[in-house]
């Protein structure tokens, strides 16, 4: 019996309605290779923010899909996101900086009406100070955000990578469209 090269529909309308999605101009998508381990079907983006043509933030998001689904998903995709970006140190040393960077996500969703569940994931923020052969830089600091969430509507799934777009630039420290740094 031949196998068929066919995408399962629920599949191909999500990878459809991320396809469609053109995000602002600091931000360039590109698909790449998805994790073939996760899941039946998968498919992945990657990203790269750029500010004033330096790069500041990245970040890959993944969506898999099982026809037959997984308890611990509650249902049959999942988004699976990771976003990195430089922050001053600063920053990085807020003890707030991780409960900040969670509602970003869960801001962006909502305010996107991207229905979820079973959202969860981490946030990482370092400070990096160099000695010995490496001393004379300036500390260096990041903060990591890696999360994953149940998209609710299969047709829907721009609403979410709009609303990871906005994740990049909060993370990235953009303005909001439309809103010129003071400087």
């Amino acid at each position: 019996m031949a196998q068929t090269t066919a995408l399962p529909d629920p599949f191909r309308r999500a990878v459809e309605g991320l396809r469609a999605v053109h995000p602002r101009a600091e931000i360039l998508l590109e698909e790449i290779v998805a994790p073939k381990k996760l899941a039946p079907y998968a498919f992945a983006l990657s990203a790269t923010v750029l500010r004033k043509d330096e790069e500041v933030a990245t970040g890959r998001l993944v969506l898999l899909y099982d026809p037959a689904g997984h308890p611990a998903w509650e249902g049959q995709l999942r988004l699976v996101s990771y976003v990195s970006a430089d922050v001053e140190p600063e920053i990085a040393a807020d003890v707030l900086l991780p409960e900040v960077s969670w509602s970003w996500l869960i801001d962006a969703l909502t305010a996107a009406g991207a229905g979820h569940v079973a959202a969860g994931g981490t946030v990482t923020q370092t400070l990096s100070t160099r000695f010995g052969d490496l001393a004379g830089e300036p500390p260096a600091a990041d903060v990591e955000l890696r999360a994953s969430w149940t998209p609710l509507d299969p047709d829907g799934l721009a609403s979410h990578l709009e609303a990871w777009c906005v994740l990049l630039a909060s993370t990235a420290g953009l303005p909001p469209p439309g809103v010129a740094s003071l400087r």
